[in-house]
C-alpha cells in the first residue's frame, strides 16, 4: 500500500531546488564576484557538475529564476545561520509595568524612573499606573499631575505612546524609548 500523506513524524523540510529538479528552459547564474548572466538550465547544470558542485535555485520566482553554483549543504547550513541570527534579533519588546501609589514619596518616585531608563535601554514600553483607594478618588488631579511630573522627568529618553487616562481606579501611562 503506497502512502499518500507524509506521517505526523516526518517534518517537511522546505529545500531549494536542485540540479535536474530545475525544470525552466532559462536560468540567471549568479557568479561569486555578483555578475550575472542568462543561460539555458542544461549548459548551468553543466557548468556546476564540471565545478563538481550543484545548481542551486537561489530565486525561485523571479523571472527567470536565479540560480548559483555551490555546495548544497553548505548553502542549507548558511541559510539555517541566517535565520536562527534573524529570529535572535527579533526579539519582540515587552512591556514593563510600574506601579506606585498615591502617597508614594519622591525618592521611591526616583527609584522607579531609574528603573524605566534600564528598560528603555533595553528597548522595553513601560507602563506607569498610579493606584487610587478610597478617599483618594477625591483628589484625582493631585495622581494625574504626579503621573505626569513622572513622563516629563523621562522626556529625555522616552516618548509618549499611551497619554494619561484613567482605567477603573487606576490612572495609566505608557512610555517608549525614543528612536
Amino acid at each position: 500500500m503506497r502512502q499518500r500523506y507524509p506521517s505526523r513524524t516526518q517534518k517537511f523540510e522546505k529545500r531549494p531546488r536542485t540540479n535536474e529538479q530545475i525544470t525552466v528552459p532559462e536560468v540567471l547564474l549568479v557568479h561569486d564576484d555578483g555578475t550575472t548572466e542568462r543561460l539555458p538550465v542544461a549548459e548551468a547544470i553543466n557548468r556546476a557538475q564540471a565545478a563538481e558542485f550543484d545548481l542551486i535555485e537561489v530565486s525561485p520566482k523571479a523571472q527567470p529564476p536565479v540560480v548559483k553554483i555551490g555546495d548544497i549543504g553548505a548553502f542549507l547550513y548558511q541559510q539555517q545561520k541566517k535565520e536562527k541570527k534573524q529570529r535572535s534579533h527579533g526579539k519582540q519588546s515587552e512591556v514593563k509595568m510600574l506601579r506606585f501609589g498615591f502617597r508614594t514619596e519622591q525618592h521611591d518616585l526616583d527609584r522607579l524612573m531609574e528603573r524605566a531608563r534600564e528598560f528603555f535601554i533595553e528597548r522595553h514600553l513601560v507602563k506607569f499606573s498610579v493606584r487610587l483607594r478610597g478617599r483618594e478618588f477625591t483628589n484625582k488631579e493631585y495622581a494625574v499631575k504626579k503621573l505626569k511630573g513622572i513622563l516629563q522627568a523621562l522626556a529625555d529618553v522616552s516618548e509618549i505612546e499611551q497619554d494619561v487616562k484613567q482605567q477603573g481606579n487606576q490612572f495609566i501611562a505608557v512610555l517608549r524609548p525614543k528612536r
